[in-house]
């Protein structure tokens, strides 16, 4: 790790990115999942570098190599830590895409910080507009679903971010997948470096964050992609629903894929990843 992969917060908080391919390349902006980091991204980032691009990605304040602060874990601390780091690296006409979680914290770096250093977005597998269901959002998830996951985090953290990753999160509960134990093991991994606290009020963060607002705000054009079989983020309450706040989006949806498509699939979603950004 050098100097050069730590930015320090205005809060005092030290985050990790990786800032990987040519410097004079167009830039691309990756916000990774709960409870990643942005080893998540890596497919993505090697792949969009080879192709010339300047890839940024960074881990969350209390989650990755980044540091674990007691305060700021929620959506607008997130956007903010975001926005400085952008402006510390001085990038401009940026492509930012947020996988699930992430996908909430570019929601709501737009609607704070508005997109003047954005020429277009993505939201992959993403939380927005609002996962928790309510009276106003009938379609999604029970509050009760996410108090299981902060008892599980509580009870037994290391075998809930086996347990996950090994079920839902990639499909591999269904009939006929075939798991790869690298990929759970990764999963694990990044989960565990993240802090404890950080993590669980993540939870919360990431399920009843109200994004409606934000979307309203996006005046670029946004990839909105996720598959139909997304038993973590169900497609229903997400992403057919930000298609009608966002005004200018394409929807893709990708037939029987999980939450983690972007291993998954990954040679298809890099493929349409590259010619959303060639347009």
């Amino acid at each position: 790790m050098t100097n050069q992969s730590l930015f320090t917060t205005n809060d005092g908080t030290t985050l990790y990115f990786k800032d990987w391919g040519d410097r004079a390349g167009a830039v691309v902006v990756l916000c990774h999942g709960w409870p990643l980091s942005s080893d998540s991204w890596e497919s993505q980032m090697l792949f969009l570098a080879e192709n010339g691009y300047r890839v940024i990605a960074h881990d969350r304040r209390g989650h990755g190599r980044s540091s674990q602060p007691w305060h700021g874990n929620e959506m607008d601390t997130y956007a903010d830590d975001l926005a400085q780091l952008l402006e510390h690296l001085g990038v401009r006409d940026i492509s930012i895409f947020g996988f699930s979680t992430g996908g909430g914290e570019v929601a709501r770096y737009i609607g704070r910080h508005g997109t003047k250093r954005v020429k277009r977005a993505g939201l992959i597998s993403a939380v927005p507009p609002l996962m928790l269901k309510t009276a106003a959002n009938p379609s999604g998830l029970p509050i009760a679903v996410f108090d299981g996951i902060r008892s599980g985090q509580l009870a037994d953290r290391s075998q809930l971010y086996r347990d996950i990753p090994a079920g839902p999160f990639y499909g591999y509960n269904r009939p006929g997948a075939k798991p790869s134990q690298g990929i759970i093991d990764a999963w694990w991994l990044q989960g565990m470096m993240g802090g404890h606290r950080n993590t669980f009020e993540c939870i919360k963060a990431f399920s009843e964050t109200d994004f409606t607002e934000d979307l309203k705000k996006f005046d670029v054009p946004t990839l909105i992609l996720h598959g139909d079989d997304d038993q973590i983020v169900p497609i229903g309450a997400a992403a057919l629903e930000s298609t009608k706040l966002v005004r200018d989006n394409t929807l893709v949806i990708y037939e029987g894929a999980p939450h983690g498509l972007t291993d998954t699939h990954k040679e298809r979603f890099n493929a349409d990843l590259l010619a959303f950004l060639r347009r």
